[in-house]
């Protein structure tokens, strides 16, 4: 198939204008005048055609549900989501469970959300499950704690329903155990297919324990490239990278656990949260981070830990070091393990993770959203360390391999997003360019599963790649995204089809 009459984001040829196709690969790079013969031609119009996104950090079947499901991203008040649920449950049938996303009581101006039995009356009698927009607590109802006997005894338990860690993860399990295989297939559907129409033709599931099911995990995973995104599913059990490999994981990490999250007030941090009590949850030792790695090398497969707090990073960083005292740090290198998240890191520990080789798993978003003076992570921390966090750009220079992703549904599934909020974030000291930051996105997300020969046009490799209109135009070889000295917010570019090895998997 020949791409013909378009712009081509590619270092072998920045100013091609056709590609050529073949058997999943680029055979072909050149002028649309001088291109060879084939079978069909694509007309490109003057569009950009780009290396796919890779989204590095994904939740499937959460990800659905909130696409179809109950969105309380935009509530401000705890009337506002009783008012939601109330409108939304009565759509449902009696006998499920609402499912709900994406409260942030950190931007309501009375920070408390409803109980238990005011969720009840209000979804009539029927169970309800509401993250929050983290997804390390949740709001649930009073049927819902009443289907999970002993829920009560189970650390992060509350009356009100408001469940942190363990005791979510308990009341998760069942409120996703609720959903039949053709509803939970579905939704993973759903979440495939809203990725593609997005230029992303690569998705990093993080499943596991707390998480998900491992029913949920290979259901996903036998959909993988069957004309939908490539999967690449990450099992995070401590301990489980025989089990992870079995699962046809490719790592056994993602969201394993070393902590909670900074909206809960779970993740480990060595300073107190300045609006609560306590410095969060850890989760995992230096000693069990350190056995665990090197499990996984002897099995074979990736490590990784979910580290959000500045405590559990250094454990887990002391763990590599325990890890590579066994192996050596070349043979530990090798295996490009994983960190997610690493929101409050400081240089010394930016440092390590250019010693031991560790992907830097992140999510800019998260800093659009929460970041800054002024918001969630001000409140929780201080304005000092909330501006010191989710250092990106440093970590870039530094020489940390990177992967963006958007932790979807805990941000939207737009990886343009995540591009411009690593160029331009609410601490400019931390910027990257919007180059370095595409990279991070494509060639980045490739490179954590040890993919070396993808995230780029040039012949020989993976033809993976999106064709986007650029209503704001071209800088650089790729779209405008930031403001110009008139500070008016560019358009966004929109894809008009995803690829991946040569098979359309979203048209517009």
């Amino acid at each position: 198939m020949l791409y013909s009459r378009g712009r081509f984001y590619s270092a072998a040829d920045p100013r091609a204008t056709a590609m050529l196709v073949h058997d999943g690969r680029i055979v072909w790079l050149g002028a649309s005048d001088d291109a060879p013969s084939a079978d069909s031609v694509v007309d490109l119009d003057g569009a950009l055609v780009a290396p796919a996104f890779v989204d590095a950090h994904i939740h499937a079947t959460d990800t659905g549900l909130a696409a179809d499901g109950l969105d309380l991203s935009g509530v401000r008040s705890a009337q506002e989501l009783l008012d939601a649920v109330a409108a939304f449950a009565a759509t449902r049938p009696a006998d499920g469970v609402v499912h709900g996303h994406g409260w942030d009581e950190s931007t309501w101006a009375v920070q408390e959300p409803p109980s238990a039995d005011v969720l009840e009356r209000a979804a009539q009698g029927r169970r309800v499950y509401l993250s929050q927009a983290s997804v390390h607590s949740a709001l649930a109802s009073r049927s819902l704690l009443a289907a999970c006997p002993g829920v009560e005894g189970v650390p992060g338990y509350a009356s009100t329903g408001w469940l942190r860690e363990q005791a979510h993860h308990a009341v998760r399990a069942v409120a996703l155990g609720s959903l039949t295989p053709e509803q939970r297939t579905a939704a993973q559907r759903t979440a495939l297919r809203l990725a593609a129409s997005r230029g992303v033709a690569v998705v990093h599931e993080c499943g596991g324990p707390g998480t998900s099911s491992e029913a949920d995990f290979t259901s996903l995973l036998a959909l993988s490239g069957a004309g939908l995104p490539r999967v690449y599913g990450y099992w995070g059990e401590l301990g489980g990278a025989a089990r992870a490999k079995e699962l046809g994981a490719v790592g056994a990490g993602g969201d394993l656990y070393a902590d909670g999250a900074l909206g809960s007030r779970t993740a480990s941090v060595r300073h107190a949260y300045v609006d609560g009590d306590g410095c969060g949850d850890a989760f995992v030792s230096a000693e069990e981070a350190g056995a665990h790695l090197l499990e996984c090398v002897e099995a074979g497969v990736q490590g990784g830990f979910h580290a959000i707090g500045d405590a559990a990073i250094e454990a887990v960083l002391d763990g590599f070091a325990i890890a590579a005292k066994q192996i050596g740090v070349d043979r530990l290198r090798e295996g490009r393990h994983r960190i997610e998240h690493v929101e409050l890191i400081d240089k010394p520990m930016i440092a390590r993770l250019v010693e031991f080789g560790v992907v830097a798993s992140v999510q800019p978003v998260f800093d659009a959203l929460w970041g800054g003076p002024d918001r969630m992570y001000a409140q929780r921390l201080g304005v000092q360390r909330a501006m010191a966090s989710n250092p990106i750009g440093a970590m870039y220079a530094t020489g940390v391999s990177l992967a963006f992703g958007s932790d979807s549904p805990v941000t939207v599934l737009d990886p343009w997003a995540a591009v411009v909020a690593a160029a331009a974030p609410r601490n400019p000291v931390f910027r990257m360019s919007v180059r370095a930051a595409f990279g991070a996105s494509t060639r980045g997300g490739w490179r954590a599963v040890g993919v070396d020969d993808a995230g780029v046009l040039s012949p020989g490799k993976s033809a993976t790649f999106a064709v986007w209109d650029t209503p704001a135009g071209v800088d650089g070889g790729l779209p405008v995204l930031l403001p110009g000295a008139d500070g008016e917010v560019p358009a966004r570019p929109v894809c008009r089809r995803t690829v991946l090895h040569g098979e359309t998997i979203f048209e517009e």
